[in-house]
């Protein structure tokens, strides 16, 4: 069970499924993205690198912070993600970003030419995320910092986690290997730690932020991921089709155990990770 592929990700359809679930993202990873620009130290006037940008919710809440005497730049290797990135700056009228195709284990750009990097749930799809943060690391500024949000534990995520659970138990479908790059890889404190410590890092710390992804129901969680784009429809195409509806039936049930006065609300947690140069 792989992630998607870096081709899959740089397609027109994909970025605009991505795009428009940027106000959902926002719900749920808004806090923790807030944390993780205080613990890279993002202020007024700053100048910011955001790796992995997809479409632009976490440069464009850098942008917000730096202000017109700052700048924020935006690098993805998915052009396609980019030019919605570009697109929602423009239509909030933002123009302290700057967007460019960039692979991150490759940055073209000067040695300590930024005051802060940052990056969102991106670290853990990189083929070697100690090579990427060690090309973050070179573009900071001396004593500056490097603060990347990636997914706590599985265990910690049901959201996700009782849908693996599921096709394992229905189509005995392994997690990656070992080392193997998908959206749980880094989901452990030391792991975080170590490829923080590897790129060279100086006060290397990782916090849990608890998260919340909220639906109106079960049902409505269950529809938002079968039309979706992402690894979980992925994941339960690979079973056969008979299968399939069974797997999403049980998901679905267990789903409901998250269901309250305020409709579905399923708890999960991610880790910001920092270290300075």
């Amino acid at each position: 069970m792989t992630t998607l592929k870096r081709e899959q990700w740089d397609v027109k359809e994909k970025a605009d499924w991505w795009s428009a679930g940027q106000a959902r993202r926002q719900e749920t990873l808004g806090r923790a993205t807030e944390m993780m620009l205080d613990m890279a130290g993002v202020q007024s006037g700053s100048r910011v690198l955001d790796v992995a940008a997809g479409t632009g919710e976490s440069s464009l809440m850098a942008a917000r912070r730096v202000g017109p005497t700052g700048y924020v730049l935006g690098v993805d290797f998915s052009a396609s993600m980019l030019n919605a990135a570009a697109e929602a700056a423009r239509n909030e009228g933002i123009n302290n970003v700057e967007t460019r195709v960039m692979n991150a284990e490759a940055l073209e750009l000067d040695a300590g030419s930024f005051d802060a990097v940052i990056s969102r749930i991106a670290l853990m799809l990189f083929p070697s995320p100690a090579k990427a943060l060690t090309e973050m690391r070179r573009v900071v500024k001396p004593k500056s910092k490097v603060a990347a949000i990636v997914f706590s534990a599985l265990e910690k995520n049901p959201y996700h986690g009782i849908v693996y659970d599921t096709a394992r138990r229905i189509g005995n479908i392994p997690l990656p290997a070992a080392g193997e790059p998908w959206i749980y890889a880094l989901g452990n404190q030391a792991a975080l730690e170590s490829v923080y410590s590897r790129a060279g890092f100086l006060n290397v710390s990782v916090q849990t932020v608890p998260i919340v992804r909220r639906f109106s129901s079960a049902s409505d969680a269950i529809r938002r991921m079968r039309s979706g784009a992402g690894d979980v429809r992925q994941l339960i195409n690979r079973l056969n089709e008979s299968s399939r509806e069974v797997a999403w039936a049980d998901v679905e049930q267990q789903f409901k155990q998250f269901e309250g006065p305020n409709g579905l609300e399923i708890p999960g947690a991610v880790l910001i990770g920092v270290g300075t140069k």
